[in-house]
């Protein structure tokens, strides 16, 4: 199975047309192309288990809370990588290709992940 992502609102908008530019393959939607604009981040993580995306958000203070609940709570939680918006833009664009060609879904699944990697 293909690793899928969702990108949370506040996602930079030049980083994931970089994304889709450097790999037109990857699939990655924004929280405002499937109608979550201005949803709170419980309906957010509740549309990435139901479609089985790894969300990716720069909200580092409390984007990971709700997904620790949603462990604790023994829900669905495909994974989510907080992503510090100091983090260089062609640094976050090389390591979301890694990490969609290197690994598989499962392997994401309930944990919550900090950019970069190294």
């Amino acid at each position: 199975m293909t690793i899928k992502f969702l990108a949370d609102e506040n996602f930079d908008h030049k980083t994931l047309a970089g994304l889709k530019r450097r790999e037109p393959d990857l699939d990655i939607v924004a929280v405002q192309e499937v109608g979550l604009r201005e949803a709170d981040d419980p309906e957010v993580l509740e549309w990435a288990a139901t479609e089985e995306r790894i969300v990716v958000t720069h909200d580092v203070s409390t984007f990971a809370d709700f997904a620790y609940e949603r462990i604790a709570a023994e829900l669905p939680m495909p994974g989510v990588i907080e992503i510090p918006e100091s983090v260089p833009r062609s640094v976050i664009i090389d390591e979301l290709i890694m990490i969609a060609g290197a690994s598989e879904p499962n392997d994401w699944v309930n944990l919550v992940v900090y950019l970069p990697l190294r």
